[in-house]
């Protein structure tokens, strides 16, 4: 099963975080036993709320907040996208990852969904669509 792991850390303290050598060096160890384990997909890095925007949907009206979101309790810093064959063996992984002492932080492990997770609601007309949509990505990407 794929797996969306979120590196999640408080907002008040994002202008704190400031990437060592030492913290490149650890995480960049632990991608690489992650990748021979065949476990890591892939994953990135996120720059601060500082640099992105929001789109908020409330009952009909949309607004957009730029960023920083000091008001956030938990922003994403990161993600990685596991295959794994249960839950259970990516909270194992993800007990591994290297993290400071200085910070607070948190790794959220959510399934990704599959077709058969929405029984009748994904049709042939749904499948088709999202064909398309994947035909048109690839095409992009020249693959």
């Amino acid at each position: 099963m794929k797996v969306l792991v979120m590196i999640t850390g408080s907002g008040a303290d994002e202008d704190k975080i400031a990437p060592t050598e030492q913290m490149f060096v650890e995480m960049n160890a632990y991608n690489q036993q992650l990748a021979e384990a065949g476990i890591m997909l892939g994953g990135e890095g996120l720059l601060p709320t500082s640099t992105g925007a929001k789109v908020v949907f409330d009952k009909g009206v949309t607004t957009v907040v730029d960023g920083p979101f000091t008001e956030a309790k938990e922003i994403v810093a990161g993600y990685w996208i596991w295959e794994v064959s249960s839950l259970e063996e990516a909270v194992e992984w993800a007990k591994r990852c290297p993290h400071g002492d200085e910070l607070t932080s948190s790794l959220q492990i959510r399934r990704l969904a599959t077709v058969e997770d929405f029984g009748d609601a994904y049709t042939p007309e749904v499948a088709a669509q999202e064909d398309r949509v994947a035909a048109t990505i690839r095409a992009q990407q020249g693959a």
